[in-house]
């Protein structure tokens, strides 16, 4: 025997001995991200835009539905935040926090906690954990979704055949008591991180978050009706500026192909500019996440409301949390009373309004296409 084979048996016998596994060559298929240079690419090829994306054909997606009353709840004041509660000097402790914030950990740890005030419920409320139980959005090459910050339900909140009816949808980890049905994100950046990437993580959040939020909505149809309207909200924090977003479905372009998803920009504020605008922005951020808890809890109150008329021989379902809007009214949600049934009843009003609507007759797709888009002069 020559001294390489020996070497060889050797190799082998140790491999054995140790339980590992030989050296083989194997071919494994890589994973996008977010930090990936051809992940927006990946994204609109599987029909996922970004905001302002305009098709080769020079035509754009409009905007959702009911765009300007979402603006016009952004806008309206928090309490927390008048000069009295919030003073110009709570101001420079922020801009100082958020200059001296050199990580991206600092900035999440010392600079949004301002912006975001007081949160209601903490249960509801995550981020840093990756969504491996959620379906893939595209090929399945991305990487899961992985938001620094998101708000969803308490999983008893919804009842179980639901859950299990729509689990790779909504639930985004195995850890099955952690909040369900995101829809209100944030991406945060310290000094040193990319825009680009930011608005990429933003944008595979949305769409995830609008997914859950369709499957909910229509959850028992024979086949699904798009509205045409957004039911969440993601943002992004970065070298002191924050932009918000909102992200909703359309009908898929072909049959047997996916819906399409869409990102438009809300509004963007400067957050250590001046006291006001401070104060404009905050309030805004914490107005978009009241507003989406309404959407969220108002989709799972017709889910639930549909589970029930099922065949009880199902598991029995759990009861539903009071709605936000009763909530606002009894004990305030986050840290503003006041201002919650200052933009709660047009929302309701909203909201009564789209459950009595007729849906509206599907239109052929070349015909619903030509509908959607249009064309810049």
């Amino acid at each position: 025997m020559s001294s390489s084979q020996s070497s060889r048996n050797q190799g082998k016998t140790l491999a054995a001995s140790s339980g590992t596994k030989p050296i083989t060559n194997t071919t494994r298929t890589k994973s996008t991200g977010t930090y990936d240079r051809d992940f927006q690419q990946h994204m609109i090829d599987h029909g996922i835009y970004p905001a302002r994306y305009k098709y080769p054909d020079g035509s754009v997606i409009p905007k959702p539905d009911r765009w300007e009353e979402i603006n016009q709840i952004l806008a309206q004041p928090r309490p927390s935040l008048s000069p009295s509660q919030f003073s110009d000097g709570a101001f420079e402790d922020f801009a100082i926090a958020d200059t001296h914030a050199a990580k991206e950990k600092q900035v999440s740890e010392s600079v949004i906690p301002i912006i975001e005030g007081r949160t209601a419920d903490r249960k509801c409320r995550l981020g840093g954990i990756p969504f491996n139980n959620l379906d893939p959005l595209t090929d399945g090459t991305l990487k899961p979704g992985n938001p620094d910050i998101f708000y969803g339900a308490r999983p008893e909140q919804l009842d179980r055949r639901v859950r299990k009816d729509l689990g790779g949808q909504i639930i985004p980890s195995t850890q099955h008591d952690l909040p369900i049905a995101p829809n209100f994100f944030l991406a945060v950046k310290g000094p040193d991180g990319t825009l680009a990437v930011a608005e990429r993580q933003a944008c595979y959040d949305g769409a995830l978050g609008a997914r859950g939020m369709h499957s909910l909505k229509t959850h028992g149809q024979e086949e699904p009706i798009y509205d045409n309207c957004a039911h969440t909200i993601t943002s992004i924090y970065q070298g002191g500026h924050l932009k918000m977003y909102t992200s909703h479905p359309t009908e898929p372009s072909a049959p047997g192909k996916p819906p399409e998803y869409h990102m438009h920009q809300l509004r963007a504020y400067a957050m250590t500019d001046m006291p006001s605008t401070f104060r404009e922005g905050a309030a805004a951020y914490r107005n978009a996440r009241d507003w989406a808890k309404e959407q969220r809890d108002t989709a799972i109150a017709q889910a639930n409301e549909k589970a029930r008329a099922m065949p009880q021989s199902a598991a029995a379902s759990v009861n539903v949390v009071s709605s936000f809007t009763s909530e606002a009214s009894a004990s305030g949600t986050y840290d503003d009373p006041v201002s919650q049934t200052s933009f709660t009843s047009a929302a309701s009003t909203e909201l009564a309004i789209s459950d009595t609507e007729v849906p509206k007759r599907r239109h052929s797709r070349r015909e619903g296409r030509s509908r959607k888009r249009r064309t810049y002069a």
